[in-house]
Order: C-alpha cells, then structure tokens, then sequence
C-alpha cells in the first residue's frame, strides 16, 4: 500500500504539474476549495502520520506539537514544489513499512490528538492513512476533471497484466515490481 500510494501521488502529481498555476489554485468543487488546496492537505496529513508512526518506530517520545504540521495550511502553493515535498514523505513511509513486521503492526503507536496521547494499533493507523489518501486524491483527480489536463487512471496498481502501464513512473520514484512485490 506504501508503494501504490506513493505511486498514485507521483502519478497524480505529475498531472497536476501541467497545469498552470492559476488552474492549480483556482476554486473548484471539493471538500477543499481547490486542487492545490487538497493535496497540501494530503501531504501535511501525511507528515502528521508519518511522523507518529516513525517516532514509535525510533522508540522516541511522540511529537507533542502538531499544529507544525498543518501550519501553514497550504505550505505549497507551487506544484513542482509540492511533489518534491510529496515525494520525499511518501519515500519515508515506504522505509517505514518495509521495515515492518507482523508483530510490529500490532503494536500500539502513540498519537497525539486534542484529547491527548491516544494509542492506535499501527496497523489500524496505516489503513487510515491510505484511505485518507485515497479519499482526498480522488477529490483531487475529480477536480482535475474540470481542467484541460485529463486526469491520470490511478487503479491499475495490482495487476500483474497492468506492470507495463506503470513500470516507468515506478522507477522515476525508484521503485520496481521486484521491489514492490518482492
């Protein structure tokens, strides 16, 4: 799941590169007003997770100072700028789940939340980050509907028959179907 998000972000992103910087900021239909909007949302989520999810990983104390994350709200309003930043966060959740094992997804992470440290099993917290993720990309490629540049399929990652469809977007990302599917 690691692979396909950062996949899908890549792919995605690469899309909404074509844009202008007027269409990538323009209001649009959406839970967030617009497309530049919604994926700063995905990334300062991620950089949210990924951090708890790391901290526990390191055994080190969780991060108690969230609002970082989300301050600004829109820390990229370029779009080049905001797929490096993508990247490089969706390349520290790929280290962090190869780096996972059975027993370990089955532990507790400690997460900070308005109430407090709260506890959510890592496994658990993976899945909702990738149905966050998942959720808000395809506001995003909804949105992308709207503008001159066609919206990427995104739903071809599993298939054996669908490698070719995206073995040269995997290895710009550094990564392979040996690597993914090892």
């Amino acid at each position: 799941m690691a692979c396909n998000n950062a996949w899908a972000n890549h792919r995605l992103l690469t899309a909404c590169m074509r844009l202008s910087p007027e269409a990538f900021a323009a209001p649009r239909t959406g839970f967030f007003p617009s497309i530049v909007a919604t994926l700063n949302h995905v990334l300062t989520v991620d950089w949210y997770y990924v951090d708890a999810l790391e901290r526990w990983q390191r055994h080190r104390e969780a991060n108690r100072d969230t609002a970082s994350f989300f301050t600004p709200e829109v820390p990229f309003g370029d779009s080049r700028a905001l797929h490096a930043a993508q990247r490089a966060c969706d390349d520290r959740l790929v280290a962090l789940c190869d780096a996972l094992d059975d027993v370990r997804l089955l532990e507790s992470v400690p997460v900070m939340r308005r109430a407090g440290l709260e506890p959510e099993r890592a496994d658990r917290l993976l899945a909702h980050l990738f149905q966050h993720q998942i959720h808000h990309r395809g506001q995003a490629h909804a949105m992308l509907a709207g503008t001159d540049i066609a919206p990427p399929q995104l739903d071809e990652f599993w298939c054996a028959n669908e490698a070719h469809l995206r073995a040269a977007e995997l290895a710009e990302i550094g990564l392979s179907e040996e690597k993914v599917w090892r």
